[in-house]
């Protein structure tokens, strides 16, 4: 049975939502994420679970924090159905950014550039923002399980100006002659990568680790910039730029790609551990069980095959 009507559900909501002022959003979604913290009961005590592991923390801090982050959850989702109404005016009221000169001089260079975030805010306004604020955006996503619900992401991604390609196909092709044209290609990579991640420590355990940025980094010689975005106390985000670097190669390819995966790892893991209500702390980050025995180094051919057919 089709489920084309969740589709047209959502884009119905949208065209409600987009009726609003940003205030009335902001107090809808509010609302939204304390009665999702309410029902998500397993998501819920997954996150607490993970947040007192990873952080050290007591439970009363743990539920203040992912009560917090519940409610910056139904805001984002509001959000993310109110892009069709964001310009670039709009936009620039409601997003602030830091050091936008980092992103501004790797873009300069010619080589394309690798935005390392996370899921971490709202991500999607992240990309939303730089594209409006003419940078050519692209990004590499993970589909969602719903394939209704990532049409309609793909479909507002690329009205506010991003190109997307999926992870684990031919589009990564695509990608890869993106960025080599100059492009500024967008990774989320906070996520658990299964049996082709490389296993490093992350917030405290063991986990697969991506390398998409890494081997997309080395093959183009291109500059990685950390990009995030937080919420500001009085309303709207903060887009925060970090200072740009290269993957080093010193001829031993499996250490030097373990060494700039681990880079890009732990500045997620710092962000994550300054503003810890805005991360997903219920993805199940470390869902790949850790054992040296069985640890792939696929990367080296991953590496290849990008060179080979961009």
């Amino acid at each position: 049975m089709s489920n084309a009507w969740q589709y047209y559900l959502l884009k119905g909501l949208s065209f409600i939502i987009c009726l609003l002022p940003y205030k009335g959003v902001l107090w809808l979604g509010e609302i939204l994420g304390k009665l999702y913290y309410r029902i998500a009961a397993r998501q819920r005590r997954r996150a607490l679970q993970q947040m007192q592991e990873s952080l050290g923390i007591s439970l009363e801090t743990a539920e203040k924090h992912i009560s917090s982050l519940f409610i910056k959850l139904g805001q984002t989702f509001l959000e993310m159905l109110y892009m069709p109404v964001l310009n670039r005016e709009t936009m620039d009221q409601y997003v602030t950014i830091e050091n936008r000169h980092y992103l501004a001089e790797a873009v300069e260079q010619g080589r394309g550039v690798v935005l390392l975030t996370a899921h971490i805010g709202n991500w999607e306004w992240l990309g939303a923002f730089l594209a409006m604020n003419d940078f050519p955006m692209a990004a590499v996503i993970k589909r969602q399980p719903n394939d209704q619900h990532t049409r309609i992401l793909n479909e507002y991604r690329e009205l506010v100006g991003i190109e997307i390609f999926a992870r684990g196909t031919a589009e990564l092709v695509s990608a890869a002659r993106a960025l080599k044209s100059g492009k500024v290609l967008g990774f989320l990579a906070d996520q658990d990568a299964g049996t082709s991640g490389l296993f490093m420590e992350f917030l405290g355990k063991m986990a697969s680790t991506p390398t998409g940025p890494t081997l997309f980094a080395k093959k183009f010689n291109a500059p990685v910039v950390p990009a995030f975005i937080v919420r500001r106390p009085e309303g709207g985000h903060k887009v925060i730029l970090l200072e740009s670097f290269y993957y080093e190669d010193t001829g031993n390819e499996i250490e030097d790609t373990y060494n700039m995966t681990s880079k890009m790892s732990k500045i997620i893991e710092q962000t994550i551990r300054q503003y810890p209500d805005e991360w997903l702390w219920f993805q199940k980050r470390w869902n790949t069980p850790y054992s040296e025995v069985t640890i792939k180094h696929e990367q080296t051919v991953s590496s290849e095959r990008i060179g080979k057919q961009a």
